[in-house]
């Protein structure tokens, strides 16, 4: 009786192997027909040329061809004395013996063994957050057995982990191709594809991670992340809006909405959110500093200051450009008082830290400062500073000859026009600066060479009409 149970296996094998045959023979028979047929189709659809190219290609034709196939083979086969061998490992890991069962895992594993001996084996390198070795036995067991949807899953996630997510991008598209589109596989797909900053392919699989698991905010997250990073800040604020009514507690919520707001250009919006969050206790030196720049353009200048400050104070080496550019900006505005406030404040914080332009950068600002509230021994006195700290520094050069002139020392005040007009950034208008000095001396010949100059260097309008009137002048004369 067993022996003909045996023959009846032995049978049903057989018989397996015979449809595989068949099929495969049915395929290579059909094959040129179904590309006429398909391509006979394309061409009753009057197609393009491009979009035909899809229906020629050998891709498209071999998928085709596949799916008369049963896709039931995603795992690995693995012999009667491999099974034997995996319950031993498997007992080994299930008592916590994880080193024990690698051993023996690799004692046995070869380039004609089961995949599933690699496989398992990167699980506990995996287990034990040995990523590189898990990643190389994960890519040894999708060599030897494409198909193995686990194995192709595990390896993108260790490559999501190890950042490398150019890599782990193929390795989830695969996992989703064979079936494996799960909310997790596309979540973590939308985070690679965000992270190599392709938005549009980030949006779908957020979307479709989103559709299968609408309760994790991560991925709703990401969704409004990648439409924000697309530009598209209209569809980015409504969707915080509706996250936001759902989660009101969380600060990165409002914060993305609020940038949303910025980039809508409505800048006030984006303040109550950014008030919202410092409230909450959870502002950023980004957000506070954001907030200061709103301030500033709606000429709230101590306000302005306030928020600066407190992003100074929280964030002092990330912040400190930011803070001196903000100062500059108030300085434009005629905010004197804040900006003094400012400036201090930032040389009290970052002290020595400060870098060799930064310094320059700030006492330039004093020095405008000193212009504007005409105050001559501390504007001299800052210049000075400035040329000490950097010889080749042109602005404060012009400056200081701007000064000498105003104070009748036309002398001193033409050593340094002089000097800075050897420098190219600063040529052109240290030479208008010098002969706008000749021509208060009333030396108009001499100040027409130098305003040609200037304005073969850099031409302006209003200096090509000083030149013509300073020609007229020189001829009537």
């Amino acid at each position: 009786m067993r022996w003909k149970s045996d023959c009846k296996i032995h049978e049903t094998r057989r018989g397996r192997r015979t449809w595989c045959l068949l099929v495969s023979v049915v395929l290579c028979l059909s094959f040129t027909a179904m590309t006429q047929s398909v391509w006979a189709s394309a061409v009753e659809t009057r197609l393009s040329e491009v979009e035909l190219d899809i229906w020629r290609s050998a891709a498209f034709q071999r998928q085709f061809a596949e799916s008369y196939l049963a896709e039931t083979e995603i795992e690995p086969r693995v012999t009667q004395a491999e099974r034997d061998r995996m319950l031993s490992v498997l007992e080994l890991i299930s008592s916590d013996s994880l080193d024990e069962a690698a051993r023996m895992l690799q004692r046995h594993t070869k380039d004609a063994s089961s995949a599933v001996f690699d496989f398992t084996l990167a699980n506990i390198h995996f287990q034990k957050d040995q990523l590189e070795p898990a990643a190389e036995a994960y890519e040894r067991a999708v060599a030897k057995f494409p198909k193995f949807r686990r194995a192709w899953k595990n390896l993108g996630l260790i490559h999501v982990r190890s950042g490398e997510f150019s890599r782990a991008i193929p390795a989830l598209t695969r996992t989703i191709e064979l079936g494996g589109g799960d909310a997790l596989t596309y979540g973590l797909l939308g985070f690679a594809y965000a992270s190599v900053e392709n938005n549009l392919a980030a949006e779908s699989a957020y979307r479709l991670a989103v559709l299968l698991d609408p309760a994790t905010l991560d991925w709703k997250m990401g969704l409004a992340r990648s439409l924000f990073r697309q530009q598209r800040y209209a569809d980015a604020a409504a969707l915080c809006q509706t996250l936001i009514a759902e989660n009101p507690t969380r600060a990165d919520l409002w914060l993305l909405q609020a940038n949303a707001y910025i980039g809508l250009n409505e800048p006030l919006k984006a303040a109550i959110n950014y008030e919202l969050v410092d409230h909450m206790g959870k502002s950023t030196a980004d957000s506070l500093t954001m907030l200061g720049d709103i301030y500033v353009n709606q000429e709230l200048f101590e306000i302005a200051v306030g928020s600066y400050l407190r992003a100074l104070e929280m964030d002092p080496r990330r912040t400190s450009q930011r803070a001196i550019r903000a100062a500059a900006v108030l300085t434009a505005r005629g905010a004197y008082e804040e900006t003094k406030q400012l400036i201090e404040r930032i040389e009290t914080v970052l002290g020595s830290e400060l870098d060799a332009e930064q310094r320059k950068d700030l006492l330039k600002l004093r020095a405008r400062i000193a212009v504007a509230e005409n105050s001559g021994q501390d504007e001299i006195r800052v210049l000075e500073e400035i040329v000490a700290l950097d010889p080749l520094e042109g602005e404060a050069l012009i400056l200081l000859g701007q000064y000498c002139a105003r104070a009748g020392d036309f002398e001193k005040a033409v050593f340094y026009y002089e000097r800075a007009q050897s420098l190219e950034k600063h040529e052109a208008d240290a030479r208008v600066r010098h002969a706008q000095l000749l021509v208060q001396q009333g030396k108009y010949t001499e100040a027409l060479p130098l305003l040609r100059r200037a304005q073969d260097l850099k031409p302006r309008e209003d200096v090509q009409k000083y030149l013509e009137q300073v020609e007229r002048v020189a001829r009537s004369r």
